[in-house]
């Protein structure tokens, strides 16, 4: 029996209470001698975006002036963003009326709106509506007998979960604690001594200000000292989660002294604790307490295996004393903060575990000054208040004064901080399989069952938080929209690192959007995966941030850095984003006069033409790089990296699951998209996806990657992890680098990706010559042409004979997106293969231009 067949009542289970996401297959095409006219002069309906800043001090007639300037540079689209210190601003009649009139004045000039977090944050969200985290205090009693147990505070908002009890250790593990002081700008090093000679297996880091460097600890081997553990000290985003350690795993070892040295950056005080009891590594960030910069799941060491059990808690002597009260009725006692109960003989640990509010002053995407952010992981919390926002603005603001706004916009779909929410037991268990109140302990670091069971229920944990942002939160935005005649439009948050995932977020909206402000200087990392989001769900538009612009009493004046703006489009985006910043006065500001920083429409007729051209056909992309179930991640580019010239794509397992087939060998998805390879992540996978793949594979797909070794997950394990093992024993090959697999073929990882295509005999989509440079490029197909974007991201003069992999009956033109001039190339070269097309092009620096191939005529 398939390992699928065994989880199909907890698919049923579980199908109910996601949406399904959905995968829109492009229609066809128009010819390309329709494309051709509208690229030279781009419909009205080809525009291009922006984020309109609403702040305190805007009057009626500044949004006036400020929408007529957009829609004079050829703004056809407004998200509505706010700039506001204080949520209570959103309540007052001034920003009613800003807002009435906003909408207003859109509608009066046909430019279509979207509000930004409609709100989603502030004031008026209640605790019990707002993004919770587990937390616990506890208590020691002497059994047996009945008793009256008084259970310990917990500060500030709560709201009961459970009380679970687990037998007290047999004695108390020995810790040692020093304070040292850390001078900015200057390494740190000290000799730990430690009173007594004992066995160390983890150490303590808190640190007293916000700090982000580097710690390793060194032990003594023969006389000399050996690094044991190198190890990242991050708590540079500092707020309600302040006080937390970060805590490290070491080798166990037997010592008296040990050596502890901190890196130059960082500055103040620094506790150091030693301890002899294994504890969860990286607790914080593994429960998604968000400490410092992204994190990411692949960077996490594995944890060693003990040679003792002193300090770990069985699950079989866990008992939960009262339910999950998601409903608001537990035990009238508990709320007394008092409970009777016949206690067993020994001592126990009485844990009262509650969840509170995540402030929003630990989250980096807030703008108000404290305040608490949208539960996102409960859809009846979330309509609750986005459709009793909606309701007043239907209220305040007739049908006719609000005729073109169509958009909720929401820029902060991640959870960081959550992981918990009303009805979360229930949850996890249909799921999952098993009970996360028995390992409420490994919340605190403490070790249930083994460092590889509390592992894997933490990875369970951060999956199933993934999974109901996306379903509940966005799923849930996307119903409320709907209900009331608008649509979703998601904005990525970056490179990932967060919990939530943006893939499978991407499948439950209308749109999608790239924030450059979140990503590195190229917005390379941040839009390929955006891009990828697009085009596996078959989403028409893949908005981006390009660029800034200023608002200005002559007129709006854009500020596009040309070639940020062209990597962004060669990496997929095709629906530009100005953001925009209005300036009460007529004085161009310094930041604005770079790029092509002008008031005559030239960088918006620019955007606008590349936009409607890669609007046109399909991407084409050679590999699918699965993302893997892994949370968090931080996205980087592929691995293994392909040779110069291919294109791919990310794709998640809901895809591959639900959207995908195989024919005549390349992966087909419902969206249209077509790869010939698939590459694996890593070597952890949950059964019920190798065998999908497995699947595929069979059916004809070409895989690469390491053959998996692990489930990562607690959900029937250990059925899980041997269902691992062996399908992956029957896909790939110990001994060779390749191995068949029914019509299909599975790769070692270590393979030449050359390799591979040359087997599959695929030659690059774009190849240049020996001793040239490769420019950026992105590739789109239509029904009778294909259309190449190529760009110079360098400083230098390019000058360069590529090779197009077209047929070689193609004829290919030069079509120039900052004029929109059309002309045919004088000399080309078709490939005597057939396939191939070699032409000579000289890009000046940041030039790009489309290179065209339409069948002869």
């Amino acid at each position: 029996m398939r390992f699928t067949d065994i989880l199909l009542s907890a698919a049923l289970l579980t199908a109910g209470c996601c949406l399904p996401t959905a995968c829109d297959r492009k229609p066809a095409s128009a010819p390309i001698s329709a494309i051709e006219e509208g690229f030279m002069t781009p419909p009205d309906s080809i525009g291009v975006a922006a984020n309109w800043w609403v702040s305190e001090d805007l009057s009626l007639e500044n949004v006036v002036d400020d929408f007529t300037s957009m829609k004079n540079a050829g703004v056809t689209r407004v998200i509505i963003c706010f700039d506001v210190r204080d949520d209570s601003v959103m309540d007052s009649e001034h920003w009613w009326q800003i807002l009435h009139q906003a909408l207003k004045t859109a509608g009066d000039l046909d430019i279509e709106v979207g509000i930004s977090n409609l709100p989603g944050r502030g004031h008026n969200i209640k605790p019990e509506q707002s993004m919770r985290r587990i937390v616990s205090a506890w208590t020691v009693v002497e059994g047996p007998g009945m008793q009256t147990i008084d259970l310990p505070e917990i500060e500030g908002e709560y709201q009961d979960v459970a009380v679970v009890a687990y037998p007290l250790f047999e004695h108390e593990s020995y810790s040692q604690t020093w304070t040292l002081k850390k001078n900015a700008g200057l390494p740190l090093s000290t000799k730990l001594e430690l009173d007594t000679t004992v066995t160390v297996r983890s150490i303590e880091v808190n640190v007293d200000t916000p700090m982000r460097t580097e710690g390793i600890v060194s032990i003594k081997d023969n006389g000399e000292w050996k690094e044991a553990r190198r190890f990242d000290i991050d708590r540079s985003n500092v707020g309600s989660v302040d006080g937390i350690p970060v805590i490290i795993s070491l080798p166990e070892s037997e010592v008296s002294e040990v050596l502890f040295e901190v890196a130059e950056p960082g500055a103040g005080e620094i506790e150091v604790t030693l301890s002899e009891q294994p504890k969860v590594e990286r607790i914080a960030e593994k429960q998604l307490v968000r400490m410092g910069r992204a994190y990411d799941y692949s960077a996490w060491n594995e944890q060693p295996a003990y040679t003792t059990s002193d300090w770990t808690v069985d699950t079989k002597n866990v008992i939960v004393i009262t339910p999950d009260i998601y409903d608001g009725e537990l035990d009238p006692g508990v709320k007394q903060g008092r409970i009777e109960k016949d206690v067993p003989p020994g001592r126990w640990v009485i844990a009262r575990i509650a969840m509170t509010p995540v402030s929003t002053e630990a989250l980096s995407h807030t703008v108000a000054d404290g305040g608490m952010a949208f539960d996102k992981m409960n859809k009846d919390n979330l309509q609750k208040q986005v459709n009793g926002y909606m309701k007043e603005i239907l209220r305040r603001i007739p049908a006719e004064d609000r005729k073109t706004f169509r958009m909720i916009v929401d820029d902060s779909y991640d959870a960081d901080g959550q992981n918990w929410t009303d009805n979360m037991t229930d949850e996890f268990y249909s799921r999952y399989g098993y009970s996360p109140m028995l390992f409420m302990p490994v919340f605190r670091g403490i070790t249930v069952g083994s460092n590889d069971i509390s592992e894997r229920f933490l990875w369970d944990l951060r999956r199933i938080v993934a999974d109901m942002v996306a379903t509940e939160y966005i799923g849930g935005l996307r119903e409320s929209a709907h209900d009331n005649g608008l649509r979703l439009l998601l904005k990525s948050n970056g490179r990932g690192g967060r919990s939530g995932d943006f893939l499978l977020s991407a499948g439950q909206s209308d749109e999608i959007a790239g924030d450059s402000r979140s990503v590195d200087g190229s917005g390379v990392i941040n839009n390929r995966i955006l891009a990828s989001g697009g085009h596996i769900y078959g989403k028409d538009r893949i908005w981006s941030e390009v660029g800034a612009a200023t608002v200005m009493q002559s007129g709006l004046h854009s500020n596009v850095d040309k070639k940020r703006a062209d990597c962004l489009l060669a990496e997929g985006v095709n629906a530009p984003i100005l953001d925009l910043v209005s300036v009460r006065g007529d004085s161009l500001t310094a930041s604005c006069a770079a790029g092509l920083a002008d008031s005559t429409g030239v960088a918006i007729d620019y955007l606008r033409r590349c936009g409607y051209l890669l609007q046109q056909g399909r991407y084409v992309a050679d590999v699918a790089y699965f993302r893997g179930e892994d949370v968090p991640t931080t996205v980087t580019g592929g691995n293994p990296v392909l040779p110069a010239g291919y294109s791919f794509d990310f794709i998640n397992a809901d895809v591959l699951k639900n959207h995908a087939r195989v024919k005549n060998g390349r992966l087909v998805l419902d969206s249209g998209m077509e790869y010939s390879v698939l590459m694996l992540p890593n070597r952890a996978i949950r059964p019920e996806m190798i065998e999908r793949i497995e699947q595929l594979v069979k059916d004809g797909l070409t895989v690469v990657g390491h053959a998996p070794e692990r489930s990562p997950s607690l959900a029937h394990y250990p059925l899980a992890h041997a269902t691992v093992i062996e399908t992956a024993s029957r896909m790939w090959s110990p001994d060779g680098k390749v191995n068949k697999v029914g019509k299909g073929k599975v790769w070692n990882a270590d393979t030449d990706m050359s390799d591979v295509m040359a087997d599959l005999n695929i030659v690059p989509d774009l190849s240049v010559g020996e001793g040239e440079s490769m420019p950026l490029f992105t590739h789109r197909r239509l029904g009778d042409a294909e259309i190449y974007f190529i760009s110079n991201p360098s400083a230098e003069r390019l000058s360069i004979n590529p090779t197009f992999r077209v047929k070689s009956g193609m004829v290919p033109q030069l079509w120039n997106a900052v004029d929109g001039s059309v002309r045919s190339f004088e000399q080309f070269t078709p490939a005597a293969t057939g396939e191939g097309v070699t032409i000579p092009v000289v890009l000046d620096p940041s030039e790009s231009v489309f290179v065209v191939f339409r069948k002869k005529a």
